[in-house]
């Protein structure tokens, strides 16, 4: 730059470029399943953050019959962050549960067709939130079970 105020057309882009797939730009510019789940519908549910990049995901989900019926997210954060809670929920709605577990990092972002490696740890985000909002819905059916053998037994 030659003067502070102008742009010297010279000098050659100094920062890192990002380059995203255009699954990633749809799922940032179109998120899939944004929302909340009303709390009796809700079976499981989960706040994970990054404290490093200050990203932040809510997930929530309702299982029926053994599978992911419905799930529902709100994420701050940056693309790669809102893309990948977004293909995580689409990649785990109508799953088992037991499948809905297995989804990795790996596979959101492989499914995304690949994101810029800074941006990777984004991808662990979202499968954070599945893994936490799975062990509360299993606490939940263990409450809930306790409770039914309660009511059960005291009659």
């Amino acid at each position: 730059m030659s003067d502070t105020n102008q742009w010297d057309e010279d000098q050659p882009y100094a920062a890192p470029i990002l380059y995203y797939t255009d699954a990633v730009i749809d799922h940032f510019t179109n998120p899939r399943n944004v929302g909340e789940l009303e709390p009796e519908e809700t079976s499981g549910f989960a706040t994970v953050g990054d404290p490093g990049c200050g990203d932040e995901m809510r997930l929530w989900i309702s299982v029926r019959a053994g599978r992911i019926a419905r799930i529902a997210f709100k994420s701050y954060g940056c693309p790669g962050a809102i893309s990948t809670s977004s293909m995580l929920t689409v990649l785990a709605e109508g799953k088992t549960v037991e499948d809905a577990g297995q989804i990795s990092d790996d596979d959101v972002v492989a499914a995304l067709g690949g994101i810029p490696e800074n941006k990777k740890h984004c991808s662990l985000l979202g499968v954070q939130a599945l893994q936490a909002a799975l062990e509360d819905f299993a606490r939940r059916a263990v409450t809930s079970q306790s409770q039914d053998q309660q009511v059960t037994t005291s009659r």
